[in-house]
């Protein structure tokens, strides 16, 4: 693992932060081939602003304390990575909008987007591209391979575990280790990430011979959850699985327990930043799962708390390290080649590059599978005394 940033890396990053402010940004002109004689130019496309913000700026930062690092010890074959930042605001058509800004811009790689339905509509439209990108936390199988289809979008890869894994996982948690036989579920209909957990989590659960008893769904914006969880509460459910983002689950949780329901909460990487939503009391013994535990890596963690004057907020700051540190080595296996960076053989050499890697990353070691997602272990979470600590890595 890389060694804690010297003072000298520390301004280099300082610097380059400071380069990327606003809604768009890069730390040096970028080149219409997607690289200079000194500089390679990628992109970065998150929501910096908006509900998902908290996703995305920790992602971003991850990312760019990663970038920084390699820029810091002379770059690529002694190229600097030159980063393009696109504020996308958590809109999918304003994610496209931008992405297409960003081809124009001189691009030969793409670290980005954050949450699921934006990803998707990037990875349909990088397509006709076939540019290299890799998201550190859009969960939703279709990211990367189309199942209906059998379409491998093979230019996409990510560095987190997909909704699949998330929802199969925290239903045999729930039923083999919480030794729950009956779940409430509560999910946000029309959201992907939502979706895709609550699909998996039913299936699993009911298979292994539990009880979904009560089902319910809310939509984008609701804020009163009442009727819904008088509904759980009258179930008697041994858990309540709760596959949203962490402002939602926050709001849920804090009106189920002014109703009176005491039964444990479960839910994926979505609950990260949970804690500032509601309090330590209504929170404690929630169980979810991440991809990464607090505490694992604190040569990394002080590394960011260097760079940025605070912990890392969520495992989403890990992830974007991760994710640049793949793409990077597939930058690093074109430049290798010798290849002009931006031609299709370069764009090529880089997926070429990400899909054989073995990363080394702060979330562990992982490879790649057949629909380039990474093999990993989970860690399981809970909520204790308003923080999150570490159950087990499962």
């Amino acid at each position: 693992m890389k060694k804690i940033m010297s003072a000298a890396m520390a301004a280099a990053m300082a610097m380059s932060l400071a380069a990327c402010g606003g809604s768009a940004s890069s730390s040096a002109a970028p080149a219409a081939s997607g690289a200079s004689a000194d500089s390679i130019t990628i992109g970065l496309l998150a929501p910096l602003s908006g509900d998902a913000a908290v996703y995305g700026q920790a992602v971003r930062n991850g990312a760019m304390l990663y970038i920084n690092e390699i820029n810091a010890k002379g770059g690529i074959n002694g190229k600097q990575i030159n980063v393009i930042e696109y504020d996308e605001k958590g809109d999918a058509t304003e994610a496209v909008t931008a992405f297409t800004k960003m081809v124009d811009e001189g691009i030969t790689g793409l670290i980005g987007d954050v949450t699921t339905t934006p990803t998707e509509a990037v990875v349909a439209e990088s397509q006709d591209y076939n540019m290299p990108m890799i998201t550190a936390s859009a969960t939703a199988e279709a990211v990367t391979y189309d199942a209906e289809s059998d379409t491998l979008y093979a230019n996409a890869f990510r560095a987190c575990f997909i909704d699949p894994f998330q929802g199969t996982k925290m239903a045999d948690y729930a039923f083999n280790k919480m030794g729950a036989k009956t779940a409430a579920v509560i999910y946000q209909t029309g959201n992907d990430y939502s979706e895709g957990l609550n699909a998996n989590f039913v299936e699993e659960f009911e298979k292994l011979g539990g009880k979904v008893v009560d089902s319910e769904g809310y939509a984008k914006g609701d804020v009163d959850f009442n009727a819904q969880l008088t509904n759980i509460n009258a179930s008697g459910a041994d858990i309540v699985f709760c596959p949203n983002y962490y402002e939602d689950n926050g709001k849920i949780v804090k009106q189920a327990r002014a109703i009176g329901i005491e039964a444990p909460f479960v839910g994926g990487d979505g609950w990260g930043g949970v804690c500032d939503y509601a309090t330590a009391e209504e929170l404690e013994g929630s169980i979810f799962c991440s991809g990464y535990a607090g505490g694992s890596n604190p040569e990394w963690e002080a590394a960011y708390k260097e760079a940025y004057g605070e912990a890392f907020p969520n495992m989403f700051s890990p992830l974007g390290y991760d994710a640049a540190m793949t793409m990077c080595i597939g930058l690093q296996a074109a430049e290798d080649a010798g290849l002009e960076a931006g031609s299709d053989e370069y764009k090529q050499a880089v997926i070429d590059g990400m899909k054989n890697a073995t990363v080394n990353g702060v979330t562990g070691e992982f490879t790649f599978d057949e629909h380039n997602n990474p093999t990993k272990q989970t860690a399981i979470l809970t909520i204790h005394d308003g923080a999150e600590q570490l159950v087990e890595m499962y």
